[in-house]
């Protein structure tokens, strides 16, 4: 088994969907289409951290899972992916991740590292999927694309108990270089919706993505 996620990390992630851990800090950035999105700001880098609580209505959490973990698939639905792979890096499995920023931002990219779960807490069913940023991979930064090397994400998937998904997801990236704030504020309450929305369109087309391969 992977050390690179703990038992205690699949867990805390898990049990936000109960019960929101917002003590220490946390303050409603702000609420959307049914998201709620909370964030913390971190001294150290001056940068926030973000939860977000919402759903996908109209498919399964398994569905969302999977969906999730497609990375072919989601160059087809994400517009902001502009390479976007899993490989093998002497010997250690991660994934390659390049995102387009605006003109004349830099694009950024990610080596990190993931691991899903498929839980069952006390006959509940839930999807929790972790990733990190891996420095340790040996993989050569491009000229010109800015590397960030501090990035963590968990996300945790539940039924809603009719035919929808309950969605917690928390994370943290470093982008590096000077970000406006009007694009920082603009990520994350316009980019996660958004993002949540593609992704709710991109879960109902799988099935006919699936049987095209």
């Amino acid at each position: 088994m992977s050390l690179r996620f703990t038992e205690e990390d699949f867990q805390s992630a898990w049990k936000e969907l109960d019960e929101p851990q917002l003590d220490g800090g946390w303050e409603l950035f702000t609420e959307t289409m049914g998201v709620k999105i909370y964030r913390l700001y971190d001294k150290e880098t001056g940068l926030y951290e973000y939860k977000v609580f919402g759903a996908l209505n109209t498919c399964t959490a398994e569905l969302c899972a999977d969906v999730y973990m497609d990375l072919t698939y989601r160059k087809h639905w994400d517009e902001y992916v502009k390479e976007l792979y899993e490989k093998d890096f002497d010997g250690q499995s991660a994934i390659y991740w390049e995102v387009k920023y605006p003109f004349p931002l830099s694009n950024r990219d990610y080596v990190y590292v993931r691991e899903r779960r498929d839980l069952d807490v006390d006959g509940r069913k839930i999807w929790v999927i972790l990733a990190r940023s891996s420095p340790e991979t040996p993989c050569a930064e491009k000229s010109g694309v800015l590397r960030v090397k501090d990035y963590k994400q968990s996300v945790a998937m539940e039924s809603d108990g009719s035919c929808g998904t309950k969605v917690f997801m928390n994370y943290f990236d470093n982008p590096g270089g000077m970000i406006p704030t009007w694009l920082v504020n603009w990520a994350a309450k316009s980019g996660v919706p958004g993002f949540l929305r593609n992704m709710q369109k991109a879960c109902s087309n799988y099935a006919n993505y699936c049987q095209k391969k």
